[in-house]
C-alpha cells in the first residue's frame, strides 16, 4: 500500500512525530479541522461548477449604462497620441504638461 508515494513505515514515523508535537489532546480537534476544511473545499468546488453552468448564457449589451468621466480627465484631448499618462497614478494629462493634473507628480 503506497500512499502519496511513502510507504507504510514512512506514514508510522510521521503520525508519532504528529502525536509527539501535538499531543494525544489535540489529535481529535486537528482531524476535525481538517475535516471540516476538506468538506469546504469539497462544497466551494461544487458551488464554482455550479455557478460556470449557471453563467454559460452569454452577456446581454445594456445600452443605458452611464459613461462618467473622470473631472480631472476633462480637459484633456482624447486622442492616445495628445496625452501623456502619469507613472505614478495613471491619470491622462495634455502632452505639454510639466506634472501630473491629479497627484502633482513630474511627468517624464
Amino acid at each position: 500500500m503506497l500512499l502519496f508515494g511513502m510507504g507504510p513505515l514512512e506514514l508510522v514515523i510521521i503520525l508519532a512525530v504528529v502525536l509527539i508535537i501535538f499531543g494525544p489532546k489535540n489529535l481529535p480537534k486537528i482531524g476535525s479541522a481538517l475535516g471540516k476544511t476538506v468538506k469546504n473545499v469539497r462544497e466551494g468546488m461544487d458551488e464554482g461548477s455550479k455557478d460556470k453552468d449557471d453563467d454559460e448564457s452569454p452577456i446581454e449589451a445594456h445600452d443605458d449604462v452611464e459613461v462618467i468621466e473622470d473631472e480631472d480627465d476633462a480637459d484633456v484631448p482624447e486622442d492616445a497620441e495628445e496625452a501623456v499618462f502619469c507613472t505614478k497614478c495613471g491619470a491622462k494629462n495634455a502632452a505639454d504638461a510639466g506634472f501630473c493634473s491629479k497627484c502633482g507628480a513630474k511627468l517624464n
